[in-house]
């Protein structure tokens, strides 16, 4: 591995830029601002740790483009991997102690490897992640070991652009790279991130967030086998047509979201329980449909409502696919909003119950269609990530976006529109 000086004489190399037009795009502002960024992280190492040698390492965030919930309950995603990301600067250490120093943060997240037992009082930390990947590599066969990191993220924590996976998908690539010699396929590093979220966080996510940040690009996948999860590469070049992709941050918090989250996969599969499945992919729609009546007084009207939701997003993720493929924008951007409506109606998810009064998400929903009924443009949105509180996804003209973030502004801050980037490449390591 390079030592702090080798990196600080690459930066500004003819290599290096081409590695920052790879995953932050070509804007000479843009690239300087990275630049500055790694340097600082590589000074914050040095200082703290002092260690001789560094390996620095960059996993992107992830912005859901289709399927709303459905993973979990086996079905179909579109998603894409975007320029925000988690970086680290890390180097082993001897003492099978992980430390983490994470840039805006006052303690630091310390690990003692040598104890992977779950520990409840973790619930909801960094720490409880770590212990559980570390575990999860030790149950596979798989080597661990102390390190020190500095950490700096990009990707805002409770933006529904997956922070907490691209930090779960760079720690497993801290243990791969160290310890294993990088032998473990990215698809892996996003399983163990997922299990460790899952079992040691206590957060019941699918593994579409783990698996985009880990591999990258626009990626359809197919959960139908999680395991082994059919993952199909999408070009989708929306720039190239005069539209941006962007998330407007609605004010909302992810705090004592739990349960919310965990009720729909929860009711998702009482429906598929009650018609001799365990997921809602081994339901064939119209095998739900025909028990209708007799599901309605067993489960409920709300899950029967999320598992509408369910049967119509997984199926519309193929139809999005293919009208990619097929050049059919105006298709595509449709069905990105037909997606929204049918999370806000049937899935529920772009308000808590528990805070009726809470509703940014269908705030700005609402006004991004009123926008794009005023400007009689093409243009689509829908609930972005989990829901409940958080950000929404708009496609929208390029050129309408300073009109577009202005009426934003408005309501949700002047900070509240991130224009995002799709990144083609999934977890990095610098050489």
């Amino acid at each position: 591995m390079p030592s702090i000086v080798e990196w600080e004489e690459r930066m500004d190399s003819p290599a290096f830029r081409a590695v920052f037009d790879r995953l932050y795009g070509s804007e000479v502002s843009s690239q300087e601002q990275q630049i500055d960024r790694y340097r600082r992280l590589l000074s914050r190492f040095g200082g703290r740790f002092g260690a001789a040698e560094v390996q620095l390492i960059s996993v992107p965030g992830r912005t859901e483009i289709g399927g709303n919930h459905t993973d979990h309950n086996h079905g179909r995603v579109l998603a894409a991997a975007i320029h925000l990301d988690a970086i680290a600067a890390v180097a082993a250490a001897d003492d099978h102690q992980v430390v983490l120093d994470s840039i805006g943060y006052a303690e630091d997240i310390r690990v003692n490897l040598d104890d992977l037992h779950l520990r409840p009082s973790e619930r909801g930390t960094t720490a409880a992640l770590v212990r559980g990947i570390a575990a999860r590599f030790q149950a596979l066969g798989h080597q661990i070991g102390g390190f020190r990191a500095c950490l700096h993220s990009h990707v805002g924590i409770g933006s529904g652009l997956s922070s907490s996976a691209a930090i779960e998908v760079l720690i497993a690539a801290i243990f791969n790279i160290l310890y294993n010699q990088s032998r473990i396929a990215a698809e892996e590093l996003a399983k163990i991130g997922q299990l460790a979220e899952n079992n040691y966080f206590g957060k019941p996510c699918g593994l579409m967030d783990q698996m985009t940040c880990a591999v990258g690009g626009v990626v359809a996948i197919d959960f139908r086998n999680p395991q082994q999860p059919e993952i199909t590469r999408v070009e989708a070049d929306l720039a190239a047509a005069g539209f941006s992709l962007v998330v407007v941050d609605s004010g909302g918090h992810h705090a004592d979201l739990t349960e919310d989250y965990a009720a729909i996969p929860r009711e998702m599969r009482t429906v598929a329980e009650a018609l001799g499945g365990k997921n809602l992919r081994d339901i064939e729609p119209a095998h739900f449909d025909a028990h209708l009546a007799g599901l309605r007084s067993r489960v409920g009207d709300r899950a029967l409502l999320r598992a509408l939701h369910f049967f119509g997003d997984n199926q519309r993720v193929l139809d999005q696919i293919i009208a990619l493929r097929e050049g059919r924008l105006d298709d595509f951007i449709r069905m990105v909003g037909e997606s929204g409506l049918s999370s806000g109606r049937w899935l529920q998810n772009s308000f808590s119950p528990s805070e009726p009064r809470e509703q940014g998400i269908n705030l700005a929903l609402a006004l991004t269609e009123e926008f794009i009924r005023k400007n009689g443009c093409r243009g689509g949105c829908r609930v972005h990530g989990g829901g409940f509180a958080g950000t929404i996804l708009a496609i929208l003209p390029s050129a309408l976006l300073p009109v577009y973030a202005k009426e934003m502004q408005v309501l949700f801050g002047d900070k509240c529109l991130t224009v995002l980037r799709i990144r083609s490449v999934g977890v990095f390591v610098w050489l």
